[in-house]
Formats: C-alpha cells, sequence, structure tokens
C-alpha cells in the first residue's frame, strides 16, 4: 500500500520516477548494498535517500524536492 500510495502522490504532482521492485533479488541486494536497508519503499533523488512508509516519507520528499528546486509549479 505504501509503494502504490508514494506513487499515485508523485504522478499526482508531477514528480517522474523509475520503479525498482524490491521483491527481485538483484534490487534487494543493490539496495541493500547501497543503502543498507531492504524495505519498501525507498526513495531516491540523486545522492539523497529516505525509506518508511508513505506519510512518513511524503514530508521528507517534498521538503528535499523544494530544498534542491526540484518541487513542481
Amino acid at each position: 500500500p505504501d509503494c502504490r500510495a508514494l506513487k499515485a502522490w508523485l504522478d499526482r504532482i508531477g514528480v517522474p520516477f523509475d520503479e525498482r521492485d524490491l521483491t527481485e533479488l538483484t534490487v534487494m541486494d543493490e539496495a541493500k548494498r547501497r543503502f543498507g536497508i531492504r524495505v519498501a519503499p525507498v526513495t531516491e533523488i540523486g545522492d539523497w535517500f529516505t525509506y518508511g512508509t508513505y506519510p512518513d516519507q511524503k514530508p521528507r520528499i517534498e521538503a528535499h524536492l523544494k530544498e534542491v528546486g526540484a518541487w513542481p509549479t
């Protein structure tokens, strides 16, 4: 549910994204190697990342997008 909610929100605000499925072993291993976690959703923006439930991530993502000047107008 959190992945679907996050994707729907990003679509709604017009932020493009690439989706990777953490149920795929290679993707899961890469997430563990790069971020030290194997939980979904993981959101990566440049060198910055966050993870956790959609309600926890949403304000952090919004703040980061605004910080880097990528918040849709």
